[in-house]
């Protein structure tokens, strides 16, 4: 990753984990130096309603303390939202947008008429598979990381493992769960 700023505004549901993502990204690229921003918009969000949370990642100190308006990349945990017509707000033209879908991107792409780059994951088919709940959220930090070059695989495979041990001790097939879904979502994005 250059020097620049790099912003990620993550567009999901309640429940589906877009602040974990946003987090756990931040915590991986703050393990491999950088300087980092992780965090969700505060709201009365229930399960199911939509959500979003952010990521900043940089070389260099972060001194803005806002949301994320004009992102480089977007990140859709489901496809949904993109009947609102807002998940494309502010996206740079040669932004990136990386949708959980099961449809080609070059399909999205003619959908949404704009001339982003569209990378599309079956996440919640992967996560189904291999942690036994359609929850998309670190499928799609495997997938993010392959397109957008952001950090080495082992980075966030190793933060990922550091952060779920924790939060799930006694439930260990739920951390090698994710971290299976993270390598295949890294390995089965398509990118149009």
């Amino acid at each position: 990753m250059a020097a620049q700023l790099l912003e990620i505004r993550w567009h999901g549901r309640g429940g589906q984990g877009a602040k974990t993502a946003a987090q756990l990204l931040a915590e991986a690229a703050a393990a491999a130096g950088k300087f980092i921003q992780g965090f969700p918009e505060y709201g009365p969000e229930r399960m199911g309603a939509p959500v979003q949370a952010f990521t900043r990642i940089s070389d260099r100190p972060i001194w803005l303390h806002c949301q994320i308006t004009e992102p480089g990349i977007v990140v859709v945990l489901d496809p949904t939202l993109l009947r609102r017509g807002d998940i494309t707000r502010g996206l740079r033209q040669e932004g990136l947008i990386l949708i959980n879908s099961d449809q080609q991107p070059s399909v999205i792409k003619r959908a949404l008429d704009q001339n982003y780059r569209v990378c599309t994951v079956d996440a919640s088919r992967i996560a189904k598979e291999t942690i036994g709940r359609a929850i998309p959220n670190t499928p799609l930090l495997g997938a993010l990381i392959r397109v957008a070059e952001i950090i080495p695989l082992e980075r966030l495979l190793a933060e990922t493992e550091r952060k779920l041990a924790r939060r799930f001790a006694d439930r260990p097939e739920i951390v090698s769960g994710n971290l299976v879904a993270v390598r295949r979502a890294y390995e089965e994005v398509e990118d149009g």
